[in-house]
């Protein structure tokens, strides 16, 4: 189902409408007891699922958190609005920056996150809808940014997070295997997305298992 707001958090029904938007049609009802908040590097940056306004502002004061990245994208809906409005009055720098979960990651926007990693306040927080996918991508190159290898890039792409690599999803954690069976240990990694990486042979070569698929998107219906 489509988003029922409107964009308008100026009046009491529109801020109505947006938290309805966000609890029920974004699912934010099950994020009030799920957070899905893990460190990526402890006490620089950290990854959740989307934070609703109140957890928003917990983390603030238990972290400290001055950034907040959204991996989303800027949308519609009501958990967007919602969260841009609470991050600009606790004084958040934000920033969007949207992935794909289900396509081979483009070489133009790990570039432009590294800008963002290299630029960002810290400590600093990311989220996508669950904090399976995208946020595992996003922080397996945090990882890599920060001089890990693959391995330890791929523990963010695990069962822990949500994350399935045998479905759909399973693209993001092939591209991890392709740097590290092709580059790693003989050429850093962002020259290696720079020179080398092949968006087009990386979808090409990759298969997704079906039912994992299905219940990827269906059941667990992540993003």
């Amino acid at each position: 189902m489509n988003s029922i707001f409107n964009g308008d958090l100026s009046t009491a029904k529109g801020r109505t409408v947006a938290w309805i938007d966000s609890l029920f049609i974004d699912h934010a009802v099950l994020r009030l007891v799920w957070s899905n908040l893990a460190p990526v590097i402890p006490g620089k940056v950290y990854r959740c699922n989307h934070p609703t306004p109140p957890r928003l502002r917990r983390m603030v004061r238990r972290l400290g958190l001055t950034s907040l990245i959204n991996l989303r994208g800027k949308t519609q809906s009501g958990s967007d609005a919602l969260s841009r409005e609470t991050a600009h009055t606790l004084g958040l720098d934000f920033y969007d920056m949207s992935f794909e979960s289900r396509g081979a990651p483009q070489r133009e926007r790990i570039l432009r996150f590294h800008d963002i990693y290299a630029s960002m306040r810290t400590p600093a927080v990311m989220h996508c809808k669950s904090g399976a996918d995208r946020a595992g991508l996003a922080s397996a190159l945090i990882v890599m940014f920060a001089g890990g290898t693959a391995a330890e890039a791929l523990r963010q792409l695990s069962w822990r997070f949500g994350h399935i690599k045998q479905s759909k999803t399973g693209i993001l954690d092939a591209f991890f295997l392709r740097f590290q069976k092709d580059a790693e240990g003989r050429k850093p990694f962002l020259d290696w997305v720079r020179d080398d990486y092949n968006e087009i042979a990386l979808r090409r070569d990759f298969r997704a298992n079906g039912l994992a698929s299905f219940i990827n998107d269906w059941v667990l219906a992540h993003e």
